[in-house]
């Protein structure tokens, strides 16, 4: 994402054009979410941090423990916003190829020639389940496909389908047989949304749902060519001085090089680079839309803070000795925003 998109212009001329197309994307939101909610019960947090991530044009990282539903969502997704979705479940003998895909020799007439055969990399919403369990190197490779939207094979480039999205699965790091993401591989997701257990009501829910006869199946209620109409309608949303002050105090105060608070400089090893300044700017806006706003509020960049920073960010040692949580860091940042 080059610089210039990431801080278009605040006062926009358009703003009366683009109301109509707002309003237009808003309808189709709320079928949207209404097509989720007859199959995924619950989580509405997590569904709506996962649609403000696809709205902005980005990857998901999605923490929990395993049967919290989060394949179902990314295969409620995949039928909802009509995108062609593929699954791999990532092991620790998985190979960068077994991904991308491979070249493979064939003779035909008794001559020889190599064919490109794609590999799973090529959908439009690619579930990595479990991905910290693959080893760094194919890790890398599906990192690399996301950062560049293709994959070179052979000294051949072939381009990802567009739209192209990951929804990452990660166990949370104290289950055994794990390769912890490095940070700038990290730094790729725009949200990571942690996947906590669903409270009693919704549980219930969907346990007498998934256990009867017929279970709900969700319908499509968006199309890939109105996703990316809205991913551009995004960039083109206004956003104030003040929310884009609010984004710059909070990315720059989460570093100890440049934070004023002592406690940010003791506790923080390392803060957030200018991604996540992008992340919060995009996702505020696709927030305010989600909501029916046509302009984020510092509210939107309060309510994101820990899914873009938190993935971005890490503790000293003797901080995290002292029982220093990387959460409480970031409720702090956002309290200086006050």
């Amino acid at each position: 994402m080059s610089a210039s998109m990431a801080h278009s212009s605040h006062h926009n001329p358009d703003a009366s054009g683009i109301l109509g197309e707002v309003e237009a994307l808003g309808a189709r939101i709320v079928a949207v979410r209404a097509a989720i909610g007859r199959v995924i019960f619950g989580q509405q947090e997590v569904v709506d941090q996962t649609l403000i991530t696809l709205l902005s044009g980005g990857h998901v990282l999605l923490v929990g423990v395993p049967g919290l539903g989060k394949s179902r969502l990314v295969e409620t997704l995949g039928v909802v916003l009509g995108l062609a979705t593929k699954r791999v479940q990532f092991t620790p003998d998985l190979m960068p190829a077994d991904i991308i895909g491979s070249e493979v020799l064939d003779e035909a007439e008794g001559r020889r020639s190599f064919r490109f055969v794609p590999g799973p990399v090529f959908c439009q919403l690619l579930m990595a389940d479990e991905i910290n369990r693959a080893s760094p190197r194919t890790q890398s490779a599906l990192l690399q496909a996301m950062q560049e939207q293709r994959v070179a094979i052979g000294g051949v480039e072939h381009a990802l389908p567009r739209p192209f999205h990951v929804l990452a699965t990660q166990n949370p790091i104290e289950q055994e047989g794990t390769y912890p993401l490095p940070e700038a591989q990290l730094d790729r997701f725009l949200l990571e949304i942690v996947v906590s257990y669903p409270d009693l009501a919704a549980e219930r829910t969907m346990l007498l749902a998934t256990t009867g006869a017929a279970e709900a199946r969700p319908a499509q209620a968006m199309s890939a060519e109105e996703l990316m109409a809205a991913q551009m309608l995004i960039r083109r949303v206004p956003v104030s001085e003040g929310v884009v002050e609010a984004i710059l105090s909070l990315v720059r105060g989460g570093r100890p090089e440049t934070s004023e608070d002592d406690f940010v400089r003791r506790n923080v090893a390392w803060g957030p680079g200018p991604r996540a300044a992008q992340a919060l700017m995009l996702a505020s806006r696709a927030r305010a839309l989600l909501d029916g706003r046509l302009a984020p509020s510092i509210d939107d960049v309060v309510a994101l803070a820990r899914p873009v920073l938190r993935h971005r960010m890490a503790l000293t040692f003797s901080a995290r000795a002292d029982g220093v949580l990387l959460p409480d860091v970031i409720d702090r940042l956002v309290e200086r925003l006050g």
